[in-house]
């Protein structure tokens, strides 16, 4: 794991944050986290958002912290701007990012490489039915959108074309997935450190945005409750599911455990919340690293 490095050796910081997808509010709060971080560890950091301001103005930074939230900031997209800028970015690259926004093919890869992922497929406006070997209750989503938005429990036929209404609204690639009766899991990668993994515990139908971000009933439990070697295989699991899509720097990886004790991967988070409510930081702290540390050692996982 990259250590922290000097403000000097840093240079200028912008926090890219804010943006125009439908996360903005929650880039915000992280981006807003981020930067208060960065400038209490003495960084030269100010906060850049691209609704705002031109983003051919980031060449005049020496990095750029990314804390945008959703497409266009968690897609690919503004990772290859900055390479073609030449200016380096915390987190994943064009290839790992893309991966990782797209739920669907990202779950195609993890089953192509023999990773264990909940069965899955595309919805279109006229889908009345499962592909074999899918049965009912199923998670529909829109493939590349983040926080939990659009994501509807579909129980019956009758609720398809409801949910794929929903999620069609975020997305037009819409994606249906086994639902997993469980416990969900989350696990933090920082470099090439695997952190603590996180069990969540809700009220709510599963793990969405009100639960995420407004709920005060939400479970974390940290340490999760695993047994040492338990811990040790999901986080081998999570950090080969991470470098199979391509992910570097940090991110987050979330998983089911179903009543048989099977991990199934969800999706990737190449740009995960850092607010009071998320999770990475949470994680970080049971291994005895605080919140400014963090975004410090993120920033040096950057460096070139």
């Amino acid at each position: 794991m990259s250590g922290i490095p000097e403000p000097q050796r840093v240079g200028r910081v912008a926090v890219l944050m804010g943006g125009s997808s439908a996360e903005r509010a929650i880039s915000l709060r992280s981006g807003g986290a981020v930067l208060a971080a960065l400038q209490r560890r003495g960084y030269d950091a100010e906060a850049y958002d691209p609704r705002d301001r031109a983003l051919e103005g980031l060449r005049g930074y020496d990095l750029v912290f990314i804390a945008l939230h959703g497409r266009g900031g968690e897609d690919g997209t503004v990772q290859g701007l900055l390479d073609l800028l030449g200016v380096p970015y915390t987190g994943s690259g064009v290839l790992g990012s893309a991966l990782g926004m797209d739920k669907w093919r990202c779950k195609r890869l993890w089953q192509g490489c023999g990773l264990p992922t909940p069965a899955g497929q595309l919805l279109g406006a006229e889908t009345t039915a499962l592909a074999a070997g899918m049965t009912y209750p199923v998670i529909v989503k829109p493939a590349r959108e983040g926080s939990s938005l659009g994501m509807t429990r579909v129980d019956s036929p009758e609720q398809l074309a409801g949910a794929y209404r929903a999620a069609a609204a975020y997305d037009e690639t819409v994606l249906a997935e086994q639902w997993i009766e469980g416990e969900e899991y989350t696990v933090a990668l920082l470099g090439d450190h695997v952190l603590p993994s996180i069990r969540l515990e809700t009220s709510h139908a599963f793990f969405d945005y009100a639960a995420k971000y407004e709920a005060e009933d939400t479970g974390h439990h940290c340490p999760s409750g695993l047994g040492a070697e338990e811990e040790a295989a999901l986080g081998a699991l999570c950090r080969e599911a991470f470098v199979a899509s391509g992910g570097s720097g940090w991110g987050r990886v979330d998983v089911m455990r179903d009543g048989a004790g099977q991990w199934w991967l969800l999706e990737v988070n190449t740009i995960p919340g850092m607010t009071d409510h998320s999770l990475v930081p949470m994680a970080a702290a049971q291994a005895g690293i605080g919140f400014d540390e963090l975004v410090a050692r993120i920033l040096g996982e950057a460096l070139p």
